[in-house]
């Protein structure tokens, strides 16, 4: 996993190692990371084009630091110090090593290389003047744009942007990575994230927000004594006559997720086309009166996934109201989170509950605006996770699942391609599956979107040879990729994995 930490918690450990250090010796670090990083990115250190854009603060001075180990090996270094004071120390390095301070804010129109130092981790709000300004010309550029811990104008430990933000080609963070740099929107401006070690890990407690590697996703795998019991078995209520391809793509996902059996239940037309496509689940026509007594016509299950195409009326109250009535972890997806936005009294319950709203979706259930959900992911999924006593995975840019207690992890294989109708369904039927095999909920939500955002980029482009272009994809193209999803998990291609 890598760790992030709130800005909060950073200030603290910093103070704790300078304490332990000579003075000066965190910022050498930093500096001598930072520049480390920088080195190799022009075509020629020599002679190359580097302009240094120095704020006030400590990031200011790593940045002149920097700037000043690039000036002794050749670099032609510039620094425009925009902020109201400068580190003196570090001008006098630059000076030293025949960098050169400018005023003339041209010289970023020219330059290989930008380093922004302008705002450190505790900047707050939208980039004020001249800092906004540096920061569009630094966009227009054809530089490459390096910044130094986090891009100046993204809060470093909720990924907020208001108004102009530097667009990093490559952020260089020192010590832990910041939750700002997971998290949409801010996540969009960081580029690639190169966390450099000052020694701060001792001092550092829990992360604040988590983001796994592949080798941190552990779906189960059959063992010799296996058998589709012991595999899981989930019940799958979804589906209407209205919405019959949101079943087949939901039991779908489930199927490929390696349920050892997919008990599915629904209207006649919905049961018809899920057992042509997936004639391995084990179907029920649910008639008219039978939704109250949904979970003893389908049989014994593990955990349940309801909503997906099930439709808002009261036909699809009492089947989410029968799921979440079992003692059995429950996903509710889709149209029976509409249902919850008006029922949350359902919601009181002793088992799991897994909720995988979009942001309009979880905008109905806390009653919040969508666009300040989109701007503050990472607060208003904590705000759920408490206010409905469940697990939210909030779907989008970012995926984000929080739990209350734990840190919010954030997945890092989502691809705008999963925008398209159905993908929500796979993603249901898959989460599904890792509950019924016994995973335990935050970490059944975070496999789920983990592979279904690595199917859906398998999908996307699945030649993985230079030059071969992406296609657009179809929710059905997500199952499709997902067993090769399953077997990159930790370079293990000898699995095959389900499916």
């Amino acid at each position: 996993m890598r760790h992030a930490h709130e800005v909060g918690k950073v200030r603290e450990a910093e103070q704790a190692l300078m304490a332990a250090l000579p003075e000066g010796e965190l910022m050498r670090r930093a500096a001598r990371g930072l520049a480390a990083v920088c080195a190799p990115i022009p075509p020629r250190a020599y002679g190359s084009r580097v302009v240094l854009l120095v704020g006030s603060g400590d990031n200011g001075g790593d940045t002149l630091f920097a700037g000043a180990w690039l000036a002794r090996r050749g670099a032609g270094v510039e620094a425009i110090l925009a902020g109201s004071k400068t580190h003196e120390q570090g001008l006098r390095a630059l000076r030293a090593a025949g960098g050169r301070v400018t005023a003339d804010e041209a010289v970023i129109d020219a330059a290989d290389l930008v380093i922004d130092g302008l705002v450190g981790i505790g900047g707050h709000g939208g980039l004020r003047e001249p800092y906004a300004r540096l920061a569009e010309r630094t966009a227009a550029s054809a530089a490459v744009v390096v910044a130094c811990d986090v891009p100046s104008g993204v809060d470093a430990s909720t990924g907020e942007v208001e108004g102009v933000a530097i667009t990093a080609d490559v952020t260089v963070t020192f010590g832990t990575y910041k939750p700002g740099l997971f998290v949409d929107p801010g996540a969009r401006y960081a580029g690639v994230v190169e966390l450099i070690d000052i020694g701060l890990g001792p001092r550092l407690p829990e992360p604040d927000v988590v983001a796994p590697h592949s080798e941190d996703i552990r779906p189960p795998r059959p063992s010799p004594e296996s058998d589709k019991y012991r595999r899981g078995v989930l019940g799958l209520i979804a589906g209407s006559e209205q919405f019959t391809g949101a079943a087949v793509l939901a039991a779908g996902g489930a199927v490929r997720g390696g349920a050892g059996m997919v008990r599915f239940a629904s209207v006649r037309p919905a049961v018809d086309l899920v057992r042509q496509r997936w004639p391995e689940t084990v179907t029920t026509v649910l008639e008219a009166g039978d939704v109250a007594d949904v979970g003893s016509l389908v049989g014994r299950v593990q955990a349940w996934v309801v909503g997906p195409g099930i439709g808002t009326d009261e036909r699809a109250e009492a089947l989410v109201a029968a799921a979440l009535g079992s003692d059995l972890p429950v996903l509710v997806d889709a149209d029976g989170l509409t249902v919850l936005a008006r029922r949350r009294d359902l919601l009181r319950r002793t088992a799991p509950t897994v909720l995988t709203p979009h942001a309009g979706e979880l905008a109905r259930l806390i009653g919040a605006d969508r666009e300040a959900i989109e701007a503050r992911r990472l607060e208003h999924v904590r705000e759920a996770a408490a206010e409905l006593s469940a697990i939210v995975l909030l779907k989008g840019s970012t995926t984000l699942v929080a739990q209350t207690g734990r840190p919010v992890h954030v997945n890092p294989t989502g691809t705008p391609w999963l925008a398209t109708a159905g993908t929500g369904d796979v993603l249901s039927g898959l989460t599904g599956a890792f509950l019924a095999s016994g995973m335990p909920p935050l970490d059944a939500a975070t496999a789920g979107a983990y592979l279904h955002g690595l199917a859906a980029r398998f999908a996307v482009a699945p030649h993985d040879r230079p030059g071969e272009g992406q296609a657009p994809i179809s929710a059905y193209d997500v199952i499709t990729a997902l067993p090769r999803a399953f077997r990159t998990l930790s370079g293990d291609t000898t699995w095959a994995g389900p499916g």
